[in-house]
């Protein structure tokens, strides 16, 4: 039996993108597709390379009440925050259909810290003590008994999957840390606003939300609070690559005393033993390496002399930073195999 799935916001970048890697999986069977500004709008007219593939109940995009009116077996909101909560409460309330949403609604478990982050306040705040951080390699057996996963945001995966483990095996000092990101401009979402216009980004390497202003450092923080047991503060800055897609997050760190780079590649394979998607490197990657895959690579080096930590990790944004670890979520929240889909 194929699983029946459908996806609100299904015409921004992630919805597009879970469309391809739904269409291969082969225990899925997209049943609708939603969008409130194009409603009644052919998918195929929005994506065409996405014409031929889609029967032609499925490529009429729905409103969201008509979506609200099914019990699917999973959802996937590619809506933006605030929203994107509204959106799948029916869904949760039903006591069929589990969630995947790539907002940022459920990724912070405090409801006051969200609000001062996203200006707002939360619209389901009950619901946040149910939500289980979608971090797949971290967090394999929670996401597998959860109704509602809250897939990270894709600096934040960047991040936290090589410094977790080294936190919580006490590899590095958790005072100092420093994360310099650069992302592509797929990043900013579909809609275009000056910032993302071409005339300003091509030949434009610029930095932004400097230091402690990213909305993702939250979530960030959290998790790496999570994995010590006490408050970890590291500054966070992102900037904006010209070109289409991927992130690469250099890391620097204090190793604790008597540890080595060597002691970071030991606690990550250990950690990561059998990942299909987390690859511990003997060069430092590139987002080249990671393009259109559901992989996230990173490599340690200790300059000479020192007892620093330098870590180099990669992705791409739109897939292992958004809809691939979405679907590798749904993969383990249905005893499904991780990789289905993404391999």
């Amino acid at each position: 039996m194929k699983l029946n799935v459908g996806i609100l916001g299904a015409t921004g970048l992630t919805g597009a993108e879970l469309v391809r890697l739904l269409l291969r999986h082969p225990q899925v069977e997209i049943t609708w597709l939603s969008s409130e500004s194009q409603a009644g709008t052919n998918y195929g007219q929005v994506y065409p390379a996405f014409s031929s593939r889609l029967p032609e109940e499925v490529a009429k995009l729905i409103p969201m009440e008509q979506a609200w009116k099914t019990a699917p077996d999973a959802v996937f909101s590619c809506l933006p925050h605030a929203a994107s909560a509204e959106a799948i409460e029916p869904f949760l309330k039903n006591g069929k259909t589990k969630v995947v949403d790539l907002s940022a609604d459920f990724r912070i478990s405090d409801a006051s810290i969200y609000g001062s982050t996203y200006g707002h306040k939360h619209p389901h705040p009950e619901r946040l003590s149910e939500a289980v951080f979608g971090l797949s390699e971290i967090h394999r057996e929670r996401i597998a008994k959860s109704k509602l996963i809250a897939n990270p945001g894709c600096y934040s995966t960047s991040v936290l999957l090589p410094l977790i483990p080294l936190l919580r095996d006490g590899v590095i000092r958790k005072e100092g840390i420093i994360v310099d990101s650069k992302s592509g401009i797929s990043g900013m979402g579909k809609k275009a606003t000056e910032a993302s216009h071409f005339v300003f980004r091509n030949e434009n390497f610029a930095a932004y939300k400097v230091g402690d202003q990213h909305r993702h450092l939250p979530e960030i923080q959290e998790q790496l609070t999570i994995a010590t047991g006490s408050a970890v503060a590291p500054l966070f800055t992102p900037h904006l690559v010209p070109m289409e897609r991927g992130i690469l997050s250099t890391i620097y760190a204090d190793l604790a005393e008597g540890k080595t780079s060597a002691d970071a590649e030991a606690c990550w394979n250990k950690a990561y033993a059998g990942s299909a998607f987390v690859k511990v490197v003997q060069e430092f990657p590139a987002t080249a390496d990671v393009a259109h895959s559901n992989e996230c690579r990173f490599k340690a080096y200790q300059p000479s002399g020192t007892t620093k930590l330098i870590i180099v990790s990669v992705l791409d944004n739109m897939v292992k930073g958004a809809s691939g670890q979405a679907l590798q979520n749904m993969n383990l929240m249905f005893g499904l195999g991780e990789t289905l889909g993404l391999l």
